[in-house]
């Protein structure tokens, strides 16, 4: 069996089911401390305040951050952390390169999805549908 971080899972929960960037950086942020401030953590924190800013309508911001991410991420391997973090890498591109021509070719923000691969990763982020964590702003 292997252990996923609680906050690590609700990082994924705010990503992939919420869509609620600015939690996944509160999560991710903290995790991030916690770990030693990884590298891995720290580019899928920059990953969801990319769309964040993207959402928001800080062009300027997504790129800068999206760009950082994709420079912390490409060398992981493509499976890590029980996810595709290749496929994350390759969507985040594809992404920043439409941001980049984006006054050329306006587009509508979109999600990107993180795909999970490890099946027990993917029960813990869908028990978190039935039990919803608390955000981090609504603790006492």
């Amino acid at each position: 069996m292997v252990g996923y971080d609680q906050l690590y899972v609700e990082f994924l929960y705010y990503f992939n089911i919420n869509r609620d960037y600015f939690e996944c950086h509160e999560v991710m942020e903290e995790l991030w401390m916690e770990e030693g401030r990884n590298p891995l953590h720290q580019g899928l924190l920059q990953v969801a305040v990319g769309l964040y800013h993207h959402r928001n309508g800080n062009i300027g911001g997504a790129i800068k951050l999206l760009d950082q991410a994709i420079e912390k991420l490409e060398y992981y391997p493509r499976i890590s952390m029980g996810i595709d973090l290749g496929k994350l890498v390759e969507d985040a591109k594809r992404y920043l390169a439409k941001l980049e021509d984006i006054e050329e070719q306006p587009f509508e923000f979109y999600d990107l999805d993180i795909a999970i691969i490890h099946s027990e990763l993917s029960d813990m982020v869908e028990d978190m549908k039935h039990f919803p964590p608390v955000k981090h702003e609504e603790q006492p």
